[in-house]
């Protein structure tokens, strides 16, 4: 089929009839599908029951350190998770704090912090007239949560396809002191998935920020999800990095288990350096008499190390790369070649992009609605929920089964084809 702007509007009316009556068909078979979430799907969670088995009253529970495991004490972790969790985000156990389930969590500590204490002395961000981070969008609806829901004004900075656009970064940090922070998916990106090349993380790290507590919040959350074995993105290490440059403050990387064990009963982490480190468990020593370190000890005792974690991972692609295929193959089938939508093929991570006709994308999600299909909502992967092209549509495969997953692209598809017409048509 030709792109459809070359159709004639005798042409794309009758394209519009037959596709209506597919829709009535699809809204017939009352579906109920549920894609507005990257959530593990059933399969993947059955993965990790075994560890709920891995730690009895039989055991040992005494760490590495002698510290009783089911005692008060080890602020920040378990040696042992915290050698598991370093391996996990490539860096080294004197830069890692373990922490509770959720990396969600550390975050909005972290900012709360800032706000209210201040990062290593500097004045905290309550008292300043403005403060301000620079948001790559697409991005992560809950990152911009946080700093919307502290009053942080959000700068859009375009993603291209090797990560944020560096010559924007740059100048807007090195030129107002109000920036405060960027927020970073740096490894499959929610949702775009993809992954910052050697040389924006070396620009990102040789930063000059005009503000000394400006941070980079590098949420490196999908740093094991890859897809195929053969196909593997790697990133630089931003700690190193950072520290090579002569800004080893410059960062706080943050990572998780919650969809590598389980999403409400995982381990995350904080990487940083020893003096950001320092500085946080001075708010966390009031905040919390330490984690679960029952729960740590089941992951160490799980995955072991980093082999472990990697043996483990290849049992959860096996389960998610027919879910992304299956939508890839329908995108390819249905919209190729009719210009009306572009989307990109991740080698990991959770979520599939998709760009449609500008103005198109609050419509698709809307009509997908109505048949019985619920997405993220339109505009949600920028600042303040406000797309301002309303182009962006986050896919999200995980959860359904490959089967269903093949249905929802088919209904998603014929959702852009009328939509796309219907916008041609008015034009």
């Amino acid at each position: 089929m030709k792109p459809l702007k070359e159709m004639t509007r005798d042409e794309l009316l009758d394209l519009k009839a037959g596709l209506e009556k597919e829709y009535k068909e699809a809204q017939a078979k009352g579906l109920k599908l549920d894609m507005s979430r990257g959530k593990p799907g059933i399969t993947q969670l059955d993965l990790s029951l075994p560890i709920l088995d891995i730690v009895s009253s039989e055991d040992e529970m005494t760490a590495s350190n002698g510290m009783d495991i089911r005692n008060y004490g080890t602020l920040d972790g378990l040696p042992e998770a915290k050698q598991l969790m370093a391996e996990m985000m490539e860096t080294t156990p004197e830069h890692v704090v373990v922490f509770g389930n959720a990396s969600l969590t550390i975050m909005f500590d972290t900012v709360s912090r800032a706000m209210t204490k201040g990062l290593l002395g500097e004045t905290p961000w309550c008292r300043l007239d403005k403060v301000k981070f620079l948001c790559p969008v697409p991005g992560y609806d809950r990152h911009f949560a946080i700093t919307e829901y502290f009053g942080i004004e959000m700068i859009n900075i375009p993603l291209k396809d090797d990560g944020p656009d560096m010559d924007l970064v740059e100048k807007y940090v090195s030129e107002d002191p109000a920036i405060k922070g960027i927020w970073c998916v740096p490894k499959y990106a929610n949702p775009t998935g993809i992954s910052y090349s050697d040389e924006v993380v070396r620009r990102m790290a040789r930063l000059k920020p005009a503000a000394k507590d400006f941070r980079i919040f590098w949420d490196n959350a999908y740093c094991i999800h890859h897809l195929y074995d053969d196909k593997q993105d790697e990133i630089l290490d931003i700690i190193s990095e950072c520290e090579k440059a002569g800004n080893p403050d410059m960062v706080f990387e943050f990572a998780s288990t919650s969809k590598v064990s389980f999403s409400g009963a995982g381990v995350a982490a904080m990487a940083s350096s020893p003096a950001n480190l320092e500085d946080a468990k001075q708010s966390m020593t009031i905040q919390t008499i330490g984690y679960d370190k029952i729960n740590q000890l089941r992951h160490v005792k799980f995955f072991k190390n980093r082999a472990g974690l990697d043996a483990h991972m290849k049992k959860h692609a096996a389960l998610m790369r027919p879910k992304f295929e299956a939508v890839l193959e329908v995108l390819d089938r249905e919209l190729d070649g009719l210009g009306i939508g572009t989307w990109i093929v991740p080698h990991g991570g959770y979520f599939i992009s998709f760009t449609s006709l500008e103005g198109c994308a609050k419509a698709i999600v809307a009509k997908c609605k109505e048949a019985g299909m619920v997405l993220t909502d339109a505009g949600a992967t920028f600042p303040y929920k406000k797309d301002p092209d309303d182009s962006n549509i986050r896919i999200a495969p995980s959860f359904p089964t490959p089967e269903e997953m093949r249905e929802a692209a088919q209904l998603f598809t014929l959702c852009v084809k009328l939509v796309s017409i219907e916008k041609l048509l008015a034009e």
